[in-house]
């Protein structure tokens, strides 16, 4: 079994990738493509808050979790996030406006963290909820990108914004089958432990 690395190696490495993000060369390479942008840029500063919250002390973790009870409240905010950030309007202000920028980045941020703190307090349910609002929200946006025949956003091509459009469908799609396919199979597992057979182990009822 691989170790796990210890708070400070996380907090470490999440570090490293948000200062790698933030190098020039790096953010302006990334944002020079519409599908680089919103597909490795966002998701990678997501794993930075992952990382940064997988980090925090257990003592914090147990504050936070007062406020988010079976993480409603992460999730709720982690959707919220990500609808804003889909807008193409907030695409182009983060070129050119560096407090947007920041903000950008601060979202994404505490939006993995959010997502960290989060899906294993949700449970299957509110797993589901959360996914079911955010995935069919990502592949109608995708599929305004593709089908438009105008710029959406002024700083992207045509060519550019309708491919972001094709993957972010197929990106939606992709972990809504993932997801489903543990569904199943965490379901299968439990049938599984409740059907099985008594092994013969258990020591009978004194009389």
């Amino acid at each position: 079994m691989p170790a796990v690395p210890s708070r400070g190696a996380l907090a470490l490495i999440a570090a490293a990738l948000l200062c790698l993000l933030a190098w020039p060369g790096v953010r302006h390479g990334l944002e020079a493509s519409m599908t680089l942008h919103m597909l490795v840029q966002y998701p990678l500063l997501a794993l930075a808050g992952h990382l940064l919250a997988a980090a925090l002390p257990g003592r914090w973790t147990a504050r936070l979790d007062v406020w988010n009870a079976h993480g409603i409240s992460g999730l709720f905010a982690a959707a919220l996030v990500l609808a804003i950030l889909m807008i193409p309007r907030v695409l182009d202000l983060a070129l050119v406006d560096g407090r947007i920028e920041t903000l950008k980045y601060l979202a994404l941020l505490a939006c993995g963290a959010a997502i960290h703190l989060s899906w294993r307090p949700a449970g299957l349910l509110v797993q589901g909820f959360f996914l079911g609002n955010v995935l069919p929200m990502m592949a109608v946006v995708g599929n305004l990108y593709e089908s438009s025949p105008l710029r959406i956003c002024n700083a992207y091509l045509l060519d550019d914004q309708a491919r972001l459009g094709q993957m972010l469908v197929w990106v939606a799609a992709t972990i809504a089958a993932a997801w489903f396919a543990g569904l199943v199979r965490a379901l299968m597992q439990r049938d599984a432990a409740v059907m099985a057979p008594d092994d013969g182990t258990t020591k009978p009822a004194a009389r």
